[in-house]
């Protein structure tokens, strides 16, 4: 089989094609063909040294997290997955050597869940990593519900910084499903665009001097839940418009690792800073989140593509260094890799 690899921590010029013997599933995993394979941040990064550091835990790594494709084969002792289902898959390479730049990756069956008849490949291959995230960053709220579902933020006012972006357009879509009125702050009216396509009832450029005064006109209680991409360069109007009691879920560190937060605004409203990483949210978070995105998908509330706001941004196996590339330099979307052909 066709498989991306490198062996050293590098930019993209340690990527390289090989081919590979198609691996078996041991107890408790499922090997799956992919189809398309999702590229994120987190993905060029680790490649890059920024979770290994110098050094690989493995020989060999093939890179790539996110995907979906077809059950090609089910290891001894699981019993809820088929060969020939249709699957998205999530932290494929988390902790393993074996991602989804390749043509069949073996999975754990618990990082497996089932596509709903009628939902694409490509919707597949979005989720992981941006939808799973949106799901932690909205279920953090001290008094917000711990799942989400139609009507479970049924009066909660969400800010989603960042619409444009992969998470930012998964958060958007589902706060929308499950009742939120969703505000999202964009620095283009391009990206108001997209925001407003993925569902946000609000878009306010956050670059204009009067963005805290535009939120609060919407929302004069002030935001209950903020989806936050770069804390260091939002901090000030975060604390402007946050509600009492509000949660700031942060996801990245776009806009660099450091933050001056003020006090007496933050403390004076009981605000509560949550920092969210999907690789230790715990398994009992992780589980949670893909039934509720399943919920999702099957209610059809996210899609993919420019006219539902993410625009496709498609490379092939082989050039996957060039997609790592596009999503390193943000490229607005989502960056696919065609890696076999749909049944």
């Amino acid at each position: 089989m066709r498989s991306i690899v490198y062996t050293k921590p590098g930019d993209s010029s340690v990527l390289d094609l090989v081919e590979r013997d198609v691996p078996e599933p041991g107890p408790g995993e499922v090997r799956v063909r992919v189809v398309v394979s999702g590229v994120n941040p987190t993905d060029w990064k680790a490649r890059a040294g920024g979770t290994y550091g110098d050094g690989l835990p493995f020989p060999e790594i093939t890179p790539n997290q996110d995907g979906a494709g077809v059950v090609d084969a089910v290891g001894p002792g699981v019993g809820h997955l088929a060969v020939g289902d249709r699957v998205w898959l999530f932290m494929a390479a988390a902790s393993r050597p074996t991602g989804t730049a390749q043509e069949y990756t073996v999975v754990p069956a618990e990082r497996v869940v089932p596509l709903p008849e009628g939902t694409g490949f490509d919707v597949g291959a979005s989720l992981g990593v941006p939808a799973m995230t949106a799901h932690r960053a909205l279920t953090t709220h001290e008094h917000g519900p711990s799942r989400l579902g139609p009507d479970a933020l049924d009066g909660v006012v969400v800010l989603v910084a960042g619409g444009a972006g992969a998470v930012g357009h998964a958060a958007i879509q589902l706060a929308r499903w499950a009742g939120a009125t969703v505000i999202s702050t964009i620095s283009s009216d391009e990206k108001a665009a997209l925001a407003t396509a993925a569902g946000a009832h609000h878009t306010v450029n956050y670059r204009q001097d009067d963005a805290a005064e535009q939120i609060r006109a919407i929302a004069p209680d002030g935001v209950d839940i903020v989806v936050e991409v770069s804390i260091p360069q939002n901090a000030a109007l975060v604390a402007d418009v946050l509600a009492n009691h509000g949660v700031v879920s942060i996801y990245a560190n776009n806009g660099g690792d450091e933050a001056v937060l003020p006090v007496r605004p933050n403390m004076s409203i009981n605000a509560r800073y949550q920092f969210v990483l999907l690789y230790t949210i715990g398994d009992e978070a992780l589980a949670a989140a893909a039934e509720d995105i399943s919920e999702a998908l099957q209610d059809g509330v996210l899609p993919v593509g420019e006219d539902a706001g993410l625009p496709l941004t498609r490379f092939t196996l082989q050039r996957t260094a060039a997609a790592h590339d596009a999503v390193e330099g943000d490229t607005v979307g989502k960056v696919l890799i065609d890696v076999t052909e749909a049944p």
